[in-house]
């Protein structure tokens, strides 16, 4: 059996838990080749592996590189030339928090900027259907299997991107999201973006899971101000040196290639 086909098999087995995979690899796990690939047959995804030339070259190197990405839509977005910037924040988003998004992610598409996010409510949704509007290009990075859309309310995003834009995940099938999968995903939503744009988040956000993440891959990461005391992660971003941005233009400046 090739080594692609093992890491696949390996991720049904264990429901794309990397440290699992990687436990199982380590300790030759004895793997029957006839239903393995009976298993890999049952995929209704497309899926690429650390093996194959199509894997996206900035998970290569990052903590706990995906062994297996599952997906629907145009995989060359992750090779593509084209500036990504992942557009995060809270999932309880305020009007500002979207009406900000919304000015900002705009122009972005429009100018041919690849928006990166994760399909959760809040920011991550009003980003990808307002790139959709524009008529750029999403990626979406989800937290639960490939064909198990999540949040329902963004069940209509979810087809819509896995139609003409693009859906990965690490996880595979019908996988229900665990807590555990939002954090872990992050990684990816940060290794696959050039840039980082958080338009809304609170101090002790998931937010700044996929910020720390950024930071250590030598990512810039964008911040847009909110009002004092509102226990804002942005304006703690902005002390700690993220650029600040006010307008469409401070952004596309700062996304140049």
């Amino acid at each position: 059996m090739l080594g692609k086909d093992l890491l696949v098999y390996l991720s049904l087995k264990y429901k794309g838990d990397f440290k699992k995979m990687v436990k199982a690899i380590h300790e030759k796990e004895t793997v029957k080749d006839e239903v393995a690939l009976e298993e890999i047959k049952k995929i209704k995804s497309k899926y690429i592996t650390v093996l194959d030339d199509a894997y996206p070259e900035g998970l290569r190197n990052i903590y706990m590189p995906p062994l297996v990405l599952y997906y629907y839509g145009d995989i060359s977005l992750l090779k593509s030339e084209e500036v990504r910037v992942a557009v995060i924040g809270s999932r309880e988003c305020s009007d500002y928090g979207r009406d900000i998004t919304k000015e900002l992610v705009d122009p972005l598409a429009r100018k041919h900027r690849i928006i990166v996010s994760g399909l959760a409510r809040g920011i991550d949704g009003v980003a990808h259907d307002t790139c959709i509007k524009a008529n750029g290009k999403t990626i979406a990075v989800l937290g639960s299997g490939i064909d198990y859309p999540y949040p329902a309310s963004n069940k209509s995003l979810y087809e819509e991107i896995k139609k003409h834009h693009l859906l990965i995940s690490e996880y595979p099938n019908k996988t229900e999201p665990i807590p555990d999968n939002f954090p872990a995903r992050n990684r990816i939503v940060a290794g696959i973006a050039h840039k980082v744009l958080v338009t809304e988040a609170y101090v002790n956000s998931g937010t700044n899971i996929t910020v720390l993440y950024a930071l250590r891959q030598g990512k810039d990461v964008l911040a847009v101000p909110h009002e004092a005391k509102k226990n804002s992660a942005c304006n703690r971003l902005i002390q700690d040196g993220a650029f600040l941005v006010e307008s469409p233009e401070d952004v596309l400046y700062l996304t140049e290639k």
